[in-house]
């Protein structure tokens, strides 16, 4: 006699299995993405923190940030040991200084719409551009 079970999956079964992984794969990737873009901050918020220290030494050798044996002045751009961000000095004086951190243009931090830019003082204040707590 004929023995008329079916096994294996049909194709609607396959169809549904395939459609919820693709939604999976969408929304971890999106997810995955901007914790990458956030990691990344990283290296800049390193970069200015060295940078930070060396006006620091330079503050502590020579009596002012801006003294012209400082390796860091106002002309200053250094890259960050990632290459994601490029570190600038946006004013320095003999008794103060801001410091900040730009993505880099043409890389994937240049997306990072959350964080555009890094902000470091003399006090040690941390900011970025738009205002958010995000940065740091």
């Amino acid at each position: 006699m004929f023995n008329n079970k079916h096994t294996g999956f049909t194709l609607i079964e396959l169809m549904i299995v395939v459609a919820i992984i693709s939604i999976l794969a969408a929304v971890s990737s999106a997810y995955f993405g901007d914790n990458v873009i956030s990691a990344r901050r990283t290296d800049g918020r390193t970069a200015l923190l060295n940078a930070a220290a060396t006006l620091e030494k330079c503050k502590a050798i020579y009596g002012a940030y801006n003294n012209a044996n400082c390796s860091i002045t106002s002309a200053s751009s250094i890259a960050s040991s990632d290459g994601y961000y490029t570190v600038s000095v946006a004013s320095v004086a003999a008794t103060a200084y801001t410091i900040q951190a730009s993505p880099v243009a043409g890389k994937s931090q240049a997306d990072d719409s959350a964080c555009t830019k890094l902000t470091l003082t003399h006090l040690g204040i941390q900011g970025g551009t738009p205002a958010s707590n995000e940065c740091w």
